[in-house]
């Protein structure tokens, strides 16, 4: 296999002022073929192009049809999921307006999701209600652990949110949901193949009956995979996953339902840290809940959850070990009063850290109260939220939020938002060999205008926001604080910068005749205020443009990611990863009633383009799968 560097960065420039065009064609569409509806309407920003019946919960933790959101959401479901072709929860967020990827290697290899150019860290993620993060270095959700296989849809949340969920959800909230049973057994199996010795397999069974219902699902995946680290072991870097979900439901009456979930994956795979040993990381994950809804009323419902998950991480034969730990238990509540909506909720989450740089297991405890107001009135939308965090280490944090929309005419709609939020400190950062006990949280201020429109299922939006952070937690050298470190690094954690996340966000679906279009563009400026350089593995422009139609009984797609320049560095903008793009293409037919056969051919031309430094990415691939799923 040959080694793979980053020359593509010439593209770039090439390809980023047709996606440009083709957007700001896509709104002028838009605006000549527009007609009027009843009564205007908010779409949010989609993969695929959705109904106005479809419903969202990320935004408030209250199910809200997407005509009535302010915020800016989008949703991916199972079919956008497997026409992807995708191998990692990450590689279909990084199709997603506002979103960007950055991975070291493979799909088994340490992964970031950049939401409106922020953080990894700064995005909270569940997966069906289910808090799953890492108390580990700076904290954040580690991506490659979570299987796409299980996952039914995606609601995904830009912007700040900590006023609803509490810390972390700085720059926005990404929801993970796993199948739920329907009436009738529906069972299915699936089996793929592609390049690099990669193969899949899945096998599940839904089903509901009177008042029970059910999911089950299980996956394997292998890849030989390729040499990842250019400077490394020269060995192909593999990986293997095993993964198993589970849902159960018990309506007790019409106004009680009790219901149970689970998710596990386990995750061996290979990287490079020595030039000779095999290395392995080995990953292990389990998110678990227990539910109890109940509708006392019309007008009032509740409902109570208690959450489990863990996050375990080791490397072999160079030994590190890292487990975190993390329960929550939420009591919620929902009044509706005509157009008005009132939610109050109490929280508790528990933190433990067990870590080979920390001394002793750590932990921690945060409760919360959130209170939160919607109003839903001809033309006016108001959404209020408040929440108070107590931490039992470092005292309490209040947050705000307020949005309005204005439908000023039949099928537009202006919106504008204001925001506070915050980050703690991981344990990690406050109790190992690098950490500070007096580290501050990271808190936020968030401003963003919008303007959005819809017809049916045709919709676009354009949003502009500014996200300002201080107290930032970054790595700071030998001095101040970090004088009498005695690790083995010179530096520690400490609260020594500001960070600025702007930028324009333009997104659209259309419908021209069979062809569905779709495409999104961002402009940012993600930077850090003190050195005034761009933040490392985030370009200031990224595209992506898809088409689908149907021929003689196929679904044909083509589908553009663009990046431009980028930096592999926070604090020294070198050195240069250079833009791309990749043209990627999938099909899909039934060749019996109850037979799905679906390919992907990923990087077209075979463009050498790099995510990280020193780190090769796939080059092109493709994936051919069947699946049976009786209609």
């Amino acid at each position: 296999m040959k080694n793979r560097t980053p020359r593509a960065r010439r593209v770039a420039p090439l390809c980023l002022r047709p996606c440009v065009l083709a957007v700001l064609s896509l709104v002028s569409a838009h605006a000549v073929q527009a007609q009027p509806l009843a009564a205007p309407v908010l779409l949010a920003q989609n993969a695929r192009m959705p109904s106005l019946q479809d419903t969202v919960v990320t935004a408030t933790r209250t199910e809200q049809p997407l005509a009535d959101l302010v915020a800016d959401v989008s949703i991916v479901d199972r079919e956008t999921i497997e026409s992807s072709g995708a191998t990692g929860l990450a590689d279909v967020l990084a199709r997603l307006p506002g979103i960007e990827m950055g991975r070291s290697g493979g799909p088994g290899g340490n992964t970031s999701v950049f939401v409106r150019g922020a953080e990894s860290r700064f995005a909270a993620v569940y997966v069906d209600g289910v808090r799953v993060d890492s108390q580990a270095g700076s904290g954040g959700t580690t991506w490659e652990a979570i299987p796409l296989a299980q996952i039914e849809r995606i609601e995904v949340l830009r912007g700040p949110a900590a006023a609803v969920y509490g810390s972390d959800a700085v720059a926005g909230v990404i929801q993970i949901f796993t199948k739920k049973g329907e009436a009738g057994v529906a069972p299915y199996v699936g089996v793929g193949a592609g390049t690099h010795g990669t193969y899949r397999a899945e096998a599940g069974v839904s089903a509901a009956s009177g008042a029970v219902d059910y999911a089950l699902g299980l996956s394997r995946e292998t890849s030989k995979g390729f040499n990842a680290k250019l400077d490394g072991n020269p060995d192909r870097d593999d990986y293997r996953s095993t993964a198993a979900n589970g849902r159960l439901g018990l309506q007790l009456s019409t106004a009680h339902r009790l219901e149970g979930n689970f998710l596990y994956n386990d995750t061996d795979g290979g990287y490079d840290v020595n030039k000779t040993a095999d290395d392995r990381s080995l990953h292990r994950m389990h998110a678990a809940s227990l539910n109890w809804q109940a509708k006392w009323s019309e007008k009032y419902k509740t409902r109570l959850s208690v959450t489990d998950s863990r996050d375990r991480y080791e490397t072999q034969p160079s030994f590190y070990l890292t487990d975190t730990q993390l329960r929550n238990y939420l009591f919620f509540n929902e009044l509706r009063l005509g157009a008005h909506q009132f939610t109050a909720a109490l929280e508790r989450r528990d933190d433990e850290l067990s870590n080979s740089g920390v001394t002793d297991a750590r932990s921690r405890s945060q409760n919360a109260l959130a209170l939160g107001y919607g109003l839903h009135l001809g033309r006016h939308t108001l959404q209020l939220n408040a929440r108070h965090d107590d931490d039992s280490e470092f005292g309490g944090k209040s947050t705000g939020s307020a949005a309005y929309g204005f439908a000023f005419a039949s099928n537009w709609r202006a919106t504008a938002s204001a925001g506070t939020a915050f980050k703690a400190p991981t344990l990690y950062q406050r109790f190992s060999l690098y950490g500070d006990e007096t580290l501050r949280p990271e808190t936020s201020r968030n401003v963003e205008l919008g303007l959005k429109w819809a017809e049916g299922s045709n919709n676009f939006s354009a949003t502009l926001y500014r996200n300002n952070v201080s107290n930032l937690i970054d790595w700071q050298g030998k001095t101040g604080t970090c004088a009498g470190n005695s690790g083995p690094y010179p530096g520690c954690y400490a609260n020594v910068g500001k960070a600025r996340y702007e930028g324009l966000t333009l997104a659209g679906a259309y419908r021209l005749g069979v062809m569905k279009l779709r495409g999104s563009l961002d402009l940012q400026n993600p930077k850090n205020l003190d050195t005034g350089r761009l933040l490392g593995r985030r370009a200031r422009q990224h595209a992506v443009l898809g088409a689908d139609t149907r021929l003689a009984g196929w679904t044909l797609g083509v589908e553009l990611q663009a990046s431009g320049e980028r930096y592999d560095n926070n604090n020294v903008n070198a050195p240069k990863l250079g833009g791309y793009a990749l043209v990627n293409l999938y099909v899909s037919t039934r060749v019996a009633r109850d037979y799905l056969v679906y390919a992907r051919l990923d990087n077209l031309a075979d463009k050498d383009y790099a995510l990280a430094r020193n780190y090769a990415t796939a080059g092109r691939t493709i994936f051919v799968g069947v699946k049976w799923a009786p209609q």
